[in-house]
């Protein structure tokens, strides 16, 4: 790019960011505009008694609604004093403790959006909407807490891309090399093979009874596992969080100042990963210990013996819990490399 265009990139960005306050004042206005219809769905959900938390069989308590209405209703109330007000530190408080809560809320939809993808139905429709209804309030719940506060200081630029640290970078090996088994175990089902008791044919025929879209079983029947495939993407996200190339590939970026500017973008994806897999993988691993000690009884479902579940609860387990980790340090890692950072930093 020309010195020229890049005069003028910077110049459009300078006024992007003197109108600043109108964004923040849009993002509040997006925020109360959520809460609203997400007070309203808790409303309808809690009158007519339908259940918002789904586990294997059956359902939580129907009262959930009344908390949903509670938090839309409390979203709405500090969204509102925001746009009058301004962002006070009390407020910006309220903000992150709700993005909380919607986040808590908006676990294992990634599960429901992969269910989805490959053609089955999910557990539970209320569930699932509850779920993408609070992911997308803590997505505007974040952008409007860090709304001032993202704007780049006086004296200050953006840091070039640059690798993480080299723990960082370990844990994203640890994350990569969880996977191996699952991939592995997945690529022998699609390729025909027979493990934990089951052969390919058994398995793809599980897939139909459960609902599989068209491409799934033509994935599968070519010896293509979709998860197998989405664990690889999943494992391209993770390196690009701790890469420099992770900063600049794709071209997600603007100038200021003459310095290019990372988006964010693969924060997003990462941060939703992370809140799911984590969390279920981390829980996941309590089950299937309990299990394997005896302390539980595990079912056996689709395979021969309860063994032969607990060995493949063991490899998904291990591979969301330390996947999901690694994720979220890498996230981490990711943010604070990407933060503005002072002109006189010797890293710039």
């Amino acid at each position: 790019m020309t010195g020229a265009s890049e005069q003028t990139m910077t110049a459009i960005w300078g006024t992007w960011w003197r109108r600043w306050p109108g964004w923040a004042a849009w993002a509040a206005w997006a925020t109360m505009l959520w809460a609203v219809l997400y007070a309203s769905f808790g409303l309808v959900c809690a009158l007519r008694g339908t259940p918002l938390f789904h586990y294997g069989s059956g359902s939580g308590a129907t009262g959930l609604g009344w908390a949903v209405l509670a938090v839309g209703v409390l979203v709405a109330l500090v969204s509102g004093a925001v746009v009058r007000y301004g962002l006070r530190p009390g407020l910006r408080v309220l903000l992150w403790i709700a993005c909380g809560l919607a986040g808590i809320t908006a676990f294992s939809l990634l599960m429901d959006v992969i269910t989805l993808m490959f053609g089955q139905g999910v557990d539970s429709r209320a569930s699932t909407a509850n779920k993408a209804l609070a992911a997308v309030g803590a997505v505007l719940l974040a952008a409007t807490a860090t709304a001032r506060s993202d704007r780049p200081p006086a004296g200050t630029a953006v840091r070039a891309p640059s690798a993480a640290p080299r723990r960082v970078q370990l844990a994203a090996w640890a994350g990569t090399l969880a996977f191996v088994p699952y991939a592995a175990m997945k690529l022998v089902w699609a390729s025909g093979g027979t493990f934990a008791g089951v052969t390919g044919e058994e398995m793809l025929a599980v897939s139909e009874r459960n609902g599989a879209s068209g491409i799934f079983l033509t994935l599968e029947s070519w010896g293509l596992d979709p998860t197998a495939l989405l664990a690889a993407l999943g494992v391209f996200l993770l390196w690009g969080l701790v890469r420099p190339w992770g900063q600049v590939f794709p071209r997600w970026t603007l100038f200021l100042r003459g310095r290019r500017v990372p988006r964010r973008l693969p924060l997003t994806p990462a941060l939703l990963g992370a809140a799911t897999l984590a969390p279920y993988g981390v829980v996941g691993i309590g089950y299937v210990a309990l299990a394997t000690a005896g302390v539980v009884t595990v079912r056996r479902g689709d395979f021969p013996t309860p063994g032969d579940a607990l060995l493949v609860g063991w490899i998904g387990m291990i591979a969301f819990a330390v996947y999901g980790i690694a994720l979220t340090i890498a996230a981490r890692s990711y943010w604070v490399r990407t933060r503005p950072a002072r002109m006189t930093d010797p890293s710039l």
